[in-house]
């Protein structure tokens, strides 16, 4: 086979300088040949200042990750780290780690469980609880008070899991002044995380979100608005707001609720009549399932009218070990509710008529938001209008269902209504904005 060989000529370009400008001559262009431009590179070797410049962005030499088991650990092998948590050797934030290191290895909790006989729960409460902790040494919290919770710790540190940094150590510090135990932590947890969502409440400014204290204290101070006033139920929740406060300003508040409270007699002993209140309350997401007690209630749409509400179950109890729910006859639609007060106090009769906004509700327009759905809860078992400011189911003239205070109903002559309303639901939300306040009732 022939070989071709091509030899290709690079020449030099003469230019012209005219102007100081370089000026080209190239051969006319034709579209019949292919024109090749000579391509010439050059290659610059770097200086040893941006060689080094550049081995310093580009070269990055291995680090390993920190190991979360202590040094004494770090060299065991499966077997020694199971006979480590087996016999608990060491402290517990010391060992924990251990845990996480076996999931890693391959093993499930079971297994683990099997192993060194530490159940899936205590697991999982020790694994968090030493992150907790960590979390703590971070934030350089007091030596003495991390000290507190070498021993028996974890269950403690636990219930503060779902606080934030700043929060944790704040709460921690309070759970080791006051002694407080695993079920104080948790209340301790929630009060702060629920503070923030009860902004607009009674009294909300007066209590520090930065004193752990004050939250727990207003968490017992909004219980106490639950319930009647004067009563044993609201001066004990106030007791115990008064005994956990650290602010001036939220004690001030306590305590006037309290010598209120204790005013609501007159010198003879006998009780002064109160004016009549319908709690309005947001369902928070999450409460029914965190409720110690609930309630179940028959529910009608307010578009149903009043026959629905005269047909709904009477009563509905729960039955047997297991508290199985049992109504006198079946109904299409319930609602479950936590144990307020005002809910549990209903025997037979409760029923819940559900509203797609407040437009039938006797409150000022411009507090309330009437694309908003709300549930309202009656007493069937009361249906005489008795108080003037109380508040009432009736059926309107166009033969809808709404709520109208005792005294315009009196006014016309009504005496009695479809049930007494006990309270008023509006549907949980992320963002919680302000309660409706007593004085915007119309």
């Amino acid at each position: 086979m022939p070989s071709i060989t091509t030899t290709i000529t690079l020449k030099p370009i003469s230019p012209f300088t005219h102007n100081n400008l370089f000026c080209l001559n190239p051969p006319p262009f034709s579209p019949h040949r292919l024109i090749l431009k000579p391509i010439s590179a050059i290659i610059i070797p770097p200086s040893s200042s941006s060689q080094q410049y550049q081995q310093q962005q580009l070269y990055q030499p291995f680090r390993p990750p920190p190991s979360p088991l202590p040094p004494k650990f770090r060299n065991l092998d499966v077997a020694g780290r199971i006979d480590v948590l087996a016999n608990s050797l060491g402290l517990w934030f010391e060992y924990a780690p251990l845990i996480s290191s076996l999931y890693q290895e391959g093993f499930s909790p079971p297994t683990i469980e099997e192993a060194t006989g530490i159940s899936g729960v205590e697991q999982n409460r020790l694994v968090v609880a030493a992150q907790v902790r960590d979390s703590l040494v971070q934030s350089k919290t007091d030596p003495d008070v991390l000290s507190f919770f070498d021993t028996g710790g974890a269950e403690l540190l636990y219930e503060i899991r779902l606080l934030s940094a700043s929060q944790r150590a704040a709460a921690a510090k309070y759970a080791v002044e006051n002694k407080l135990d695993s079920q104080g932590c948790r209340d301790l947890a929630r009060a702060v995380k629920d503070f923030p969502r009860r902004k607009g409440d009674t009294a909300w400014g007066k209590f520090n979100y930065v004193l752990p204290g004050d939250c727990l204290s207003f968490m017992y101070y909004r219980q106490s608005k639950e319930y009647k006033n004067p009563s044993e139920e609201r001066t004990a929740a106030l007791q115990l707001a008064l005994d956990v406060v650290e602010s001036e300003d939220a004690k001030n508040v306590i305590t006037r609720e309290l010598e209120g409270g204790r005013a609501g007699k007159d010198s003879t002993g006998d009780e002064l009549v109160d004016v009549v209140k319908v709690p309005v309350v947001r369902l928070k997401i999450g409460e029914v399932s965190e409720a110690t007690t609930v309630v179940v209630l028959p529910v009608c749409r307010a578009e149903e009218k009043e026959k629905n509400v005269l047909e709904a179950p009477w009563e509905c109890k729960s039955e047997g070990d297991f508290g199985v729910v049992v109504a006198e006859k079946g109904w299409t639609r319930w609602v479950v509710l936590p144990g307020w007060e005002p809910v549990v106090g209903l025997r037979n009769g409760g029923v819940v008529v559900a509203f797609s906004d407040a437009r039938m509700l006797p409150w000022r327009a411009n507090r309330w938001y009437y694309e908003e759905a709300i549930l309202v809860v009656a007493d069937r078992s009361r249906k005489e209008v008795a108080a003037d400011d109380g508040f009432y189911l009736v059926v309107g003239d166009g033969g809808e269902l709404k709520v109208e205070r005792g005294s315009m109903l009196k006014e016309r002559g009504v005496e009695e209504s479809l049930g007494t309303v006990a309270l008023v639901v509006r549907p949980p939300k992320e963002e919680t904005d302000d309660q409706i306040a007593d004085e915007d009732w119309d």
